[in-house]
C-alpha cells in the first residue's frame, strides 16, 4: 500500500492521495484483490480508473517486488540505515527490471551506471 501511494506521488508531483479517503479505500481494495491474484499468478496489473483527481492508475506487479523491498529494508535495517542515509546506488550487473525496481525503492535516487571497472 505504502508502495503505490509513493508511486502515485512521484507521477502526480505536489498532489497527496492520502488527503483523499475515497481514494486509499479504493486503492488498499485493489491492492489486497491484486495480493490474493498473485498468489496464482507471476505477474498481473494493477489498474484503476479515476483512482484520484480524475487520473487512472497502472502498475504492473510481480511476486519478485515484494521479496525485492522486503529483502532491501531489512538490509537497510540490519545497517541501521535509512533511504535518506544512502548517498549513492552503485549496480553491477542485473537486468533492466532490478533496475527498476532499485529505482522504484529509492525513489529519488537514480542509481549509478557510469562507474567502469
Amino acid at each position: 500500500m505504502e508502495h503505490f501511494i509513493k508511486l502515485d506521488k512521484k507521477k502526480k508531483i505536489g498532489k497527496d492521495i492520502l488527503k483523499d479517503n475515497v481514494a486509499v479505500q479504493k486503492l488498499h481494495l485493489e491492492v489486497e484483490t491484486a495480493k490474493k491474484a498473485l498468489s496464482s499468478a507471476h505477474q498481473i496489473r494493477l489498474e484503476i480508473e479515476s483512482l484520484f483527481d480524475r487520473e487512472d492508475f497502472s502498475e504492473a506487479l510481480n511476486r519478485c517486488q515484494d521479496l525485492f523491498r522486503s529483502t532491501m529494508k531489512q538490509v537497510l535495517e540490519d545497517a541501521d540505515l535509512n533511504m535518506n542515509d544512502i548517498d549513492e546506488i552503485v549496480l553491477e550487473g542485473g537486468s533492466t527490471k532490478v533496475l527498476q525496481l532499485v529505482k522504484d525503492f529509492f525513489v529519488r535516487k537514480e542509481p549509478s551506471r557510469g562507474i567502469n571497472p
